[in-house]
């Protein structure tokens, strides 16, 4: 059944954002700082970054593929690098400033840039392809003969799924935001600051080790 195919890309795209890295963190932060309309935005970045993957490695378009693993090398220094500039800009920064800022200026100015700089920062790590390669081929979704409509369904699942995931998140990370003090938003700045940078160094330590 077609809708087979669908459902097994809303598991592999939960399955996919679930873990908690430091896209996640960033997420989590900005749903703290903004509310959970921006939150959720950046978080449909990387819903959009991870389906973009998603798309390559169904329809196997080789050609960006090879390119991407040839440079997969410096993608990951570009996105470790600017993941440890993101971790000490939350850690110095003034969050009741920018929380107060927020208030006043509306939502809308700072939307396109939150879905573009989490986009981005996803789709630094070409690996990712490789999951959903590997995903595809362990629950056989790239065998059937109708491969194009299947794939299509895979492919709409695994946004469906990832873009779930973030709502979830940032909808219960808002909960808890509404019992915050901006003195509770400047701890949760530092903390998310600091994993984000211990993050980035073990990426690092794992890339020089590899």
């Amino acid at each position: 059944m077609d809708i087979e195919f669908f459902l097994k890309g809303l598991l592999v795209g939960i399955i996919v954002s679930a873990p908690m890295g430091p896209i996640g963190v960033i997420c989590v932060q900005k749903t703290v700082n903004k509310g959970h309309f921006l939150g959720f935005l950046s978080g449909l970045g990387a819903a959009t970054a991870d389906t973009f993957y998603a798309i390559l490695a169904a329809f196997g378009v080789t050609f960006i593929t090879n390119f991407l693993s040839k440079n997969q090398v410096l993608f990951q220094v570009i996105g470790i690098m600017v993941l440890i500039f993101m971790g000490f800009r939350m850690i110095f920064n003034n969050p009741i400033k920018q929380y107060r800022y927020h208030r006043s200026s509306g939502k809308k100015k700072g939307a396109l840039k939150d879905y573009i700089s989490v986009f981005f920062l996803t789709i630094s790590n070409p690996l990712t392809i490789i999951f959903f390669g590997a995903a595809f081929t362990m629950m056989g979704l790239l065998t059937e003969v109708d491969s194009q409509r299947n794939n299509l369904l895979l492919v709409a699942g695994i946004f469906a799924g990832a873009s779930f995931w973030w709502f979830m998140l940032t909808y219960v990370v808002n909960i808890f935001r509404k019992r915050f003090r901006l003195r509770n938003i400047f701890i949760m700045n530092r903390i998310s600051g600091i994993i984000i940078i211990i993050l980035s160094i073990a990426a690092v330590v794992n890339f020089f080790l590899l």
